[in-house]
């Protein structure tokens, strides 16, 4: 059993048509440089997958922000809507606070869990 702030590799997404999915769920809510899509999985925990291209920056650039997204996913995943695949899409910017990442994380995957919420009819 994992332990709680964990995040073993059955919550990442690392396949193309997982990525795939989420992206033609046309599931997808962004805030600043964040643009997050969701897809539902069918588990009871979410599942991360980050996708930043080269024009966000150097190397170093990049692997920082996709460390504190991360981070901020592996800290704050119990209190995110569980059952879902979220993928983050990251447009170019300078890297911001891990507290900043993790504001949008949640805010964006409890925004998603309500647009499923009404779109699939359930309460």
């Amino acid at each position: 059993m994992p332990r709680a702030n964990s995040f073993p590799a059955s919550h990442r997404i690392r396949r193309r048509s997982e990525f795939a999915r989420a992206f033609q769920t046309r599931l997808r809510q962004s805030r600043g440089p964040i643009t997050m899509y969701a897809a539902p999985n069918g588990l009871n925990y979410a599942r991360l997958g980050l996708s930043v291209p080269r024009a966000v920056g150097t190397a170093v650039r990049r692997n920082r922000i996709k460390r504190l997204l991360r981070e901020a996913f592996r800290l704050h995943q119990r209190e995110l809507p569980a059952g879902y695949d979220l993928v983050v899409s990251v447009r170019p910017h300078q890297p911001m606070s891990l507290e900043d990442y993790a504001g949008i994380v949640t805010s964006l995957a409890t925004r998603l869990h309500g647009v499923w919420q009404r779109r699939s009819g359930a309460s």
